[in-house]
This record gives structure tokens, sequence and C-alpha cells, in this order.
């Protein structure tokens, strides 16, 4: 179907419009002059006949006619082929004007316009115009609605006055006939005009639509799509270029996807590799850190230094590995029943934060996700809000209906520090992004709540991060809450929401049929 805003339809309309103007001012303009051709050359043909049987009839009349001769010669003067009626006014000897009318039922002096009469009776001047004192004058009127011609004059040396009357019934019939006719032809030229632009639309828009369906193609990914290209015109040329640069671009997304894929192998074989060292030296550094009490003083701070470095070190690899398993796909879904209170609270135990946060979570809360990522998730959100906010943390945990069977799990971690910066908003989940330049250097590799956001979306979820509303940050000082701001005049804290299905079971199983499919 068409749209509103479719270049085909406004085609068409276009068309349409100049077609319905040229033939609409050709109509009117043909309707018009013929028009005036018929009423002119039926109008001087009455006027004309009318004027030679005055002169002829009349011309035999004594000056002053007796009005049954009046009549007769009013019979005589309608009698012609041209069909129209007659009123003759004239002066007896005795002084009394007689009207005599050719068809009494018909055509009286009271039909004839006052100022058509006046016109008649008035005599000109010797020296204006042909010199002649009367002429014939005419007007169409229009009498129980149909249309007539009415004309007058007097006979020039004395003698009466005569009046015409034509109807104009049949020219006004074959003018509506003709304006039908034109009608006709203007709707039928329309309709053409439609038909010709359909078939024009479709011969320019179909390699533009050909073109559209290519470029989304392309932007789905399939880079080996071309365009047949045909002709020289400019269409073809915009064919060529698509093509070009459609090339152009697979060659260089097949170069990038090459260099990431060997970055991403290498990443991943470095980690691989530091992983048998490090496993070594951490082995020693924990023997060094049971032995440090013992050392010297001045070797104690380094061997502090070096075990904080190791385990630091370790981290880095490890995250590192986890991150190339996320860019190769390789990354899976291992579910179990998960009872999200409990585990909240393992993952604050096993890490000695029990003082530090504050759980609001009824138990029984069970939701079907992997334990090891859930795990990991809580701990980069709660790990970075005690680190960088302001503690107690608050964890709060409760289940929403989003439509779908089992509803969603939303986790809120919300701390009390200072906030995020609004312009490190919308970097938080970057990878090894630092809030501060100054500081380049931290505990944390950067990656923490990139690797969370990242197995929250394996998950099918997602994670936002906000600061504390002023109001909110109001109600929290009201019911005690510590770190609460103080009148509104700054926000409360950061605040994670963690959003995860409460059974994630169907993406499970489509993740991890993927990768088998990649490894296989």
């Amino acid at each position: 179907m068409l749209r509103w805003t479719s270049l085909r339809l406004r085609l068409v309309v276009v068309f349409a419009l100049v077609s319905l103007t040229a033939a609409t001012s050709a109509s009117a303009i043909a309707y018009w002059l013929n028009r005036d051709a018929v009423l002119t050359r039926t109008q001087n043909a009455a006027l004309n006949d009318f004027r030679e049987s005055l002169e002829r009839s009349v011309g035999s009349l004594p000056v002053q006619p007796r009005c049954d001769r009046l009549q007769d010669a009013a019979g005589r003067l309608a009698d012609t082929t041209q069909h129209y009626e007659v009123v003759l006014i004239g002066e007896q000897r005795d002084g009394t004007r007689c009207a005599a009318q050719s068809d009494p039922g018909l055509f009286t002096l009271a039909a004839v316009p006052d100022s058509l009469r006046a016109a008649v009776n008035k005599k000109r001047p010797a020296d204006e115009g042909d010199g002649l004192p009367y002429h014939l004058y005419w007007q169409r009127v229009t009498l129980d609605g149909d249309p007539y011609l009415v004309g007058g004059t007097r006979v020039i040396g004395g003698g009466p006055t005569g009046y015409m009357l034509k109807s104009l019934a049949s020219e006004r019939d074959d003018l509506n006939s003709l304006a039908w006719s034109l009608g006709i032809a203007t709707a039928l030229a329309l309709v053409g005009s439609a038909l010709l632009a359909q078939a024009a639309a479709s011969t320019v828009l179909r390699p533009v639509q050909r073109l559209g369906e290519a470029a989304r193609r392309l932007g789905e990914g399939k880079l080996d799509t071309r365009l047949r290209v045909s002709g020289t015109d400019e269409l073809a040329d915009l064919a060529r270029t698509f093509n070009k640069t459609a090339e152009s671009l697979e060659e260089r997304v097949e170069d990038l996807s090459s260099r990431e894929a060997a970055s991403r192998r290498f990443v991943a074989d470095m980690s691989h590799e530091l992983r048998t060292p490090l496993t070594a030296i951490t082995a020693v550094t924990e023997v060094l850190e049971d032995e440090a009490d013992n050392l010297d003083e001045m070797i104690s701070p380094a061997v502090h230094l070096v075990v904080t470095e190791t385990r630091r070190l370790n981290n880095l690899v490890e995250n590192l590995m986890e991150v190339t398993r996320f860019d190769a796909g390789t990354a899976r879904l291992v579910l179990d029943d998960v009872d999200v209170a409990d585990m909240v609270t393992a993952c604050v135990d096993a890490r000695a934060w029990l003082d530090a946060v504050e759980l609001d979570a009824e138990r029984g809360i069970v939701a079907r996700l992997d334990p090891r990522r859930l795990d990991v998730i809580l701990a980069n959100l709660i790990g970075n809000a005690i680190k960088h906010g302001g503690s107690p943390v608050r964890v709060s945990v409760r289940t929403v209906d989003d439509g779908s069977p089992a509803g969603e799990l939303v986790v809120e971690i919300r701390d009390h520090g200072p906030g995020i910066p609004e312009d490190v908003l919308p970097h938080v989940f970057d990878r090894f992004y630092k809030a501060s330049a100054s500081r380049p250097r931290s505990e944390g590799s950067g990656l923490g709540l990139s690797i969370a956001l990242e197995n929250a979306h394996i998950h099918g979820g997602r994670i936002t991060a906000a600061n504390w509303r002023a109001e909110e940050a109001r109600e929290a000082g009201a019911a005690g809450e510590p770190g609460a701001n103080d009148g509104g005049c700054r926000t409360g804290g950061a605040m994670f929401t963690l959003r995860l299905p409460m059974d994630a079971s169907p993406l499970a199983s489509g993740a991890n049929g993927e990768n088998r499919r990649e490894e296989r």
C-alpha cells in the first residue's frame, strides 16, 4: 500500500495536479470560445434577419398604421426560419398606441427590459457615430429559467418600434453537452495522467527501491550485497557508486575484523600464557606474606607491595580472559535455581563487607540464573559502591511484573557518596574508563562494571546507573538514613539498578546452541 509520505504517491499527485490543471484550463478555454462563437452566431443571425424583415414588412406600412395592419405585420415578421416572436409598437392616426404581438401568451412589451427600451427610444445626435438617429440594440435575459435574446429598434423616418424575442434554449443545451463532454475528457485525462505517473514512478523508483533494499541488507551486515547495473543514466551511476562503496566497506570491515580477531587472540593467548607464571608467583607471594612479620623492616613494605600488585595482576588477567570470552561469543550460562537474598548475603560475606552493606530483600525470591555470573555482577556493583561511594551501601531486591510469565528481578545498589558526575554517567560501563584523568592508576582495572554489564546482557538483562534524586535524598533524611543530603542541595549518592529475567532458560539454550555451533 502507498504511504501518504511516499515518493510514488507524491509523483502521482503532482502528475495528476499538472494534468488536471492543464486539462481544466484547456477545457475552460475551449468552452468559452465555443460559447462565444455559438451565441454570437445565433444572435447575429437572428438580429440581422429581424432587421431585414422589419425593413421589408414595415416599409410598406403608413407612418401611422392601423392596429390590425400592425398585427398582420407582426405575424409576418415572426414567420421566419429564426423562430422568434415579435412585438410592434405604433401610434395610430387618432393618437392612441397599439402593441401588436405575434404570440401574446409568450412575448409582451412587459418582457422587454426597461434599459433596452430606453436605449431603443433614445435619439442619437446626427454628429455622433454613423449619423443615424436610431440603432438596433439587444440584450440576453432569463425568463422562467430559460435564456432568451431580446432585440429592438425603431424604424428610421417614422414608423413603429419593433422588439423580437428568441429562445436560446437549444444553444444552452448544446453548450451543456459540450461542457459534459469536456468534463469527461478532463476526467479521462486525469485518469490517464495518473496511470502514466504510476508507470513513470515505477520506472524511476524501482532502482531506488532496489538501492534502499540493498542499503538495508548492507546495514544488516551482508557486506557482499551488490546492485545490478544497467544503463548509463544517473541511477546507473548511483548503483555503480553504491557497489564501489559496498566493496570498499567490505574490504575495510574484513581488514578490521581480521585485526580485531588477531587482537583478541593475542589478548587471550597472552592472558593464558600469563596464568602459569602468575600461579607460581602467587604461591611465592603467599609464602612471603605469611613470613612478612619475620622479615626485616626495610624488606616488609616491599613484600606487601609485591603481594598487592600480584593479586591485582592476577585479577586483571582473569578479567581480560573473561572479556575475550564475551568478545568471542563463547561465554555460556550454567543455570540453577538461586535464592537471590541468600546469594547477596553469600557474596557480601565472602568478601567481608557485612559491616558496610544493608540488605533489604525477602527470602524466597528464587530465580533461575547463572550463580557464578550473578555473583560477579553483585561483587562488582557492591564493591564499586563501597570503594567509590559512602557507607552504608543499601542493596534492595524485589520482583516486578514486566509481562513475561516469570516476571523480572530488580536489584538496586545504592550508596551515600557524592554521586556520579553527569559527564561520567554515560561512560561508567566503558572498559578501562577512569573518572579522573589525573589519577589513572587505582586498585581496580576499569573492567569490573563492563564485565558486570556483559554478564547482565548474557542473561537478557541490563544495568543502569543514576544518582539519587533530591526528593529521594530528603525522604532518606526524614527516615533517618545516614548520608542523606542536607536540604536537597545535592544528590544522595549513586544508584545502580540491575534488571534480570526471573528465568533465563530460553536465553541460555539459544546462547549455548550458538556457542556450540561456533565451536564446531
